[in-house]
């Protein structure tokens, strides 16, 4: 599977392991709560770490924890819900988060340059034939009147 990160297609090399998973060797996410059930057992895991939160989780809940979280899932699960632009925001503006911010799930080809403005660096769209448009719409606009993240 492919992924748009820094303006760039590339090869996923995370997976997504459920709450109700094993865990698996290689770089994973999982859930929030998750993460909070079994954090010892993540830290001492081999590979790196990811968390995957949506719009009702508090970025306060990992903060404490960021310097062990290599990638943060935004995971969209309507188009009209923006909790998660305000997620990205509080993760580099407030947090200084340097890891990777992914979107994921339910977000329009549309949103991407505004995601892209309140800190969000990687795309992974619900199909892969959207990653060509998801890409150019990053460079939708060359100007821009307020200030964000980037």
């Amino acid at each position: 599977m492919q992924i748009i990160k820094d303006k760039q297609i590339i090869d996923d090399t995370w997976s997504y392991v459920a709450d109700d998973a094993e865990l698996k060797a290689g770089n994973i996410s999982v859930s929030l709560a998750r993460w909070k059930q079994d954090k010892q057992q993540l830290l001492a895991h081999d590979g790196k770490l990811g968390v995957r939160i949506g719009p009702a989780d508090s970025i306060d809940d990992i903060s404490p924890d960021l310097k062990d979280i290599q990638l943060i899932e935004l995971d969209f699960p309507d188009f009209a819900d923006g909790r998660l632009f305000s997620h990205a925001w509080l993760l580099r503006g407030r947090y200084n988060y340097p890891g990777e911010i992914r979107a994921t799930g339910h977000y329009m080809p549309d949103q991407v340059f505004y995601l892209s403005r309140v800190g969000v660096n990687a795309f992974n769209p619900e199909k892969v034939e959207d990653l060509p448009i998801v890409l150019s719409n990053l460079n939708d606009f060359t100007v821009k009147y307020q200030n964000s993240i980037n």
